[in-house]
């Protein structure tokens, strides 16, 4: 049999390797001999597999099979084959984590999600499973044992129930934490709601000075803090705000819970955010309403960021990575190749943070 092995300067490299087969003495059966530095299945030896799954790690399988000499699903079967090794020595068992944030990413159209399990002090993924209801974290935490539910102390979310009753049950222990970042985010939104239902009603009646301060190339001065605008923002805003009551209304509301995190006592964060409750619900605003009846489901959840500052905020940047991933393979048929994937680049086999053997 041939073997390719590691490229010596700009040459491929063959290795012509004699196979024996021979009868054992014990079982009388005939067998191929094992050669331990080959590739199972690949032709390949042990040490190119490794140069291609390093190559993987910084470019995609087609442009790795390009520059090797391979095709794709050669490169896909030696890649995966490497990665499900190593995650059998450094993710089995799931390693353990004290503060830890939760959240889920698409990883196929029509709302097919992973969840991804991130050690927020590692700043790693350490688990991730196909789909986001509460069976699927309850795997994580099965994983983990009694023991390792029991040390984690904190765990970020952006308030899905499904994540909070899982985490309940199994981290008794832990802290759950509705993050400042997804608060924000909730809050973003329902101002822009109002942006969106006020331009509606403008366009119904044809008024262009309305419609020219609502537009989408507009909605960045609802969503930013007045801190951080520009001179013209903010007279674009004063404006906007001088001639539309619901959306003056929604920038009040939208401020004034933003405001809650700026308290350094839980108790005076705890009466404000209360007030703000009540503003909310008699606001005659529906996106307000609505939020208003979530904060108020959550308010302690949305509290104990005072107690454990922690964010699931970096759920969102690994979240960026994951879609670019999946944007520069054009998709993963193989859930389990991209879960694979997702820890080579985010996580415990990522061979530029940990050195892999």
């Amino acid at each position: 049999m041939s073997a390719e092995d590691a490229r010596l300067g700009e040459r491929r490299v063959f290795l012509n390797i004699p196979k024996r087969r021979s009868k054992c003495p014990k079982d009388g059966i005939i067998h191929t001999e094992v050669i331990p530095w080959i590739e199972l299945g690949a032709r390949t030896t042990k040490v190119f597999a490794k140069t291609i799954n390093r190559l993987t790690a910084i470019t995609t399988n087609q442009e790795a099979g390009w520059y090797l000499g391979l095709n794709d699903e050669k490169v896909y079967r030696i890649d995966k084959a490497v990665l499900e090794r190593l995650a059998k020595d450094r993710l089995n068992p799931t390693p353990r984590s004290i503060n830890i944030s939760v959240d889920e990413v698409a990883w196929k159209k029509y709302h097919r999600y992973l969840t991804n399990v991130i050690d927020t002090d590692e700043k790693v993924v350490t688990w991730n499973e196909k789909g986001r209801k509460s069976e699927v974290l309850d795997k994580y935490y099965e994983s983990l044992g009694k023991d390792g539910c029991a040390a984690i102390e904190s765990a970020a979310m952006d308030g899905a129930k499904t994540y909070i009753s899982s985490t309940k049950e199994y981290a008794i222990n832990a802290v759950i934490v509705l993050d400042r970042f997804h608060a924000v985010q909730k809050a973003n939104a329902a101002a822009d709601q109002v942006r969106q239902d006020e331009l509606r009603k403008a366009r119904r009646y044809n008024n262009e000075e309305l419609i020219a301060l609502t537009n989408c190339k507009q909605r960045f001065i609802l969503l930013k803090k007045k801190n951080n605008l520009s001179q013209g923002q903010s007279v674009n805003l004063k404006k906007l705000c001088e001639i539309n009551r619901p959306i003056y209304k929604a920038m009040l509301l939208k401020e004034s819970f933003l405001q809650t995190y700026d308290f350094e006592n839980i108790k005076d964060a705890e009466n404000h955010i209360y007030e703000w409750i009540d503003q909310a619900l008699f606001s005659g605003l529906g996106s307000f309403f609505e939020l208003a009846c979530s904060v108020l489901d959550k308010v302690q959840y949305i509290l104990n960021w005072f107690k454990k500052r922690i964010s699931s905020a970096i759920s969102e940047g690994f979240n960026n990575k994951i879609k670019r991933l999946k944007r520069m393979a054009y998709g993963y048929r193989d859930v389990e190749y991209f879960k694979l994937k997702i820890h080579q680049h985010c996580g415990y086999l990522n061979p530029r943070r940990f050195q892999l053997n």
